[in-house]
């Protein structure tokens, strides 16, 4: 039986490699036999600033409201973005910001030093793009935008990451390396 899978396109438009990776893994999830929603944050209507951090309630726009229907609905998410500046582009960052809310995503609790993690039960692959080569930023930045995603976002709410392909350097290259990434996204989605 398949799961209900979640591909999250962090990357503002659809049109880019991040794009294309999303779409193949939709198709191969699909004829695995998963069912799958899709969200291209791009292609959503919300502020992605936290105006007031959490010091008043923020009301989250229908795209939000519906994303977060989504999220209660999937069993595995699939997070596809690219890295910026080392880190997670400013719209991820901000639907995180928005749409992982405290009582949503995980609550504090007095007398407990960490909160209860609500998302729990679920899991997630992260297809990670960058035009620096993946060793280096593995071995010289020490990944800071896939931490920041895999343990403080995800591993915080209770969603398991279990498995993260990076791609890179996409910046120059080739088509026949491009195609064999996406064979790679073909690959995990259809497991």
């Amino acid at each position: 039986m398949g799961k209900k899978i979640l591909v999250i396109l962090g990357h503002p438009s659809s049109n880019s490699f991040c794009g294309a990776l999303a779409e193949r893994y939709a198709q191969s999830a699909l004829r695995a036999g998963h069912e799958v929603r899709q969200l291209f944050l791009g292609q959503l209507d919300f502020d992605p600033v936290l105006r007031e951090g959490y010091q008043q309630v923020q009301p989250l726009e229908a795209d939000l409201r519906q994303a977060q229907a989504d999220i209660l609905w999937a069993e595995h998410l699939t997070l596809i973005y690219p890295i910026w500046w080392g880190g997670i582009p400013a719209l991820l960052k901000g639907f995180f910001d928005r749409v992982f809310l405290p009582g949503f995503a995980f609550k504090y609790r007095e007398g407990k030093a960490f909160p209860d993690k609500l998302l729990q039960g679920r899991s997630a692959h992260l297809l990670v793009t960058m035009d620096t080569p993946p060793w280096y930023y593995r071995w010289v930045y020490r990944m800071p935008g896939l931490h920041q995603i895999r343990k403080t976002t995800l591993a915080f709410c209770g969603i398991e990451p279990k498995r993260t392909l990076t791609f890179g350097p996409i910046l120059g290259s080739s088509v026949r390396q491009r195609a064999a990434w996406l064979l790679q996204a073909q690959a995990i989605a259809s497991r």
